[in-house]
């Protein structure tokens, strides 16, 4: 599965943050842009795997042609993340439970 994602620009005292559109409420964020666009891909997994686990789907991806054109991402980078369907697993949703201490 691929999902595009916003990346706000950062600067050297504020970080990139990261918005994946088609998975509402996941974001993320990281002091460089390839730190930013690693955590969306982990943030993303975590989403999608706890989606999985409570009996929902995932969401199909939108075109960037659709994202381009939201003027809340107007002057944010485009990315590409991927997501490998083997990962979305009950690991996964238990380390985030054990991340977030609610296990």
């Amino acid at each position: 599965m691929r999902y595009p994602i916003a990346i706000e620009p950062g600067d050297a005292t504020h970080a990139f943050g990261v918005v994946i559109p088609d998975l509402p409420g996941c974001f993320s964020a990281g002091d460089t842009l390839d730190e930013a666009i690693d955590n969306a891909r982990e943030a993303a997994e975590l989403w999608l795997a706890t989606v999985i686990e409570d009996g929902g789907s995932a969401p199909p991806a939108r075109s960037f042609a659709e994202h381009h054109v939201n003027p809340e991402f107007f002057g944010w980078i485009w990315a590409v993340i991927s997501i490998d369907p083997a990962t979305l697993t009950t690991k996964n949703v238990n380390q985030c439970a054990r991340f977030l201490g609610t296990s």
